[in-house]
C-alpha cells in the first residue's frame, strides 16, 4: 500500500470512528490526564524509536490500517515529522469533536515550525483509552 493510499485510509478510519462515535462520552479529570500520559508515553516511544511501544497506543483501526508497528512509524516518520521529533510539547485544552474527545497537543516540530496536533481518544471495551487519530494544523493555519 503506498503512503498516500494509507493516509487516506487513516483519514478515512478517523472520520469513519468519529462520525459514529456514540453521544459525547463522559470524560473525568483522570480521563484527562490519562490522555496526556498515552501521548506523552507514545511521543517518548517515536523518540526513542520503538515501534512496538508507539504502536501499542493506537486504537484498533489504525492498527488494522498499518498492521505492523514498521508501517506505522514509516508513515509517523513520513507524515507527522512534529510528533515524531517534537522539540517541545504542551498539552491544550480536551475539546469534543463529534462526540469524540479530542486532546490538543501545542508543538514545535524538528524544523522550529509551530504546530497543533489534535489527538482523538477512543474508550476501548475494556474502559482503556486509545489513539484513533491524529490531525496536524500549522499555526500558520497549512494543515498536514
Amino acid at each position: 500500500m503506498t503512503s498516500s493510499v494509507k493516509a487516506f485510509a487513516l483519514g478515512f478510519a478517523v472520520f469513519i470512528g468519529l462520525s459514529f462515535a456514540a453521544a459525547a462520552q463522559d470524560v473525568t479529570e483522570a480521563d484527562k490526564r490519562q490522555f496526556q500520559d498515552i501521548i506523552a508515553s507514545q511521543i517518548d516511544a517515536f523518540q526513542r524509536d520503538d515501534g512496538l511501544r508507539a504502536f501499542s497506543f493506537a486504537a484498533p483501526a489504525i492498527r488494522s490500517i498499518f498492521r505492523t508497528a514498521e508501517g506505522f512509524m514509516q508513515m509517523v516518520r513520513n507524515g507527522y515529522k512534529p510528533v515524531y521529533r517534537p522539540r517541545s510539547v504542551k498539552f491544550g485544552a480536551v475539546t469534543d469533536d463529534r462526540g469524540a474527545p479530542t486532546q490538543k497537543v501545542h508543538l514545535i516540530g524538528p524544523d522550529g515550525g509551530l504546530w497543533t496536533a489534535l489527538y482523538a481518544m477512543q474508550r476501548q471495551d475494556d474502559g482503556s483509552w486509545k489513539i484513533s487519530g491524529v490531525s496536524l494544523i500549522r499555526q500558520d493555519g497549512a494543515g498536514a
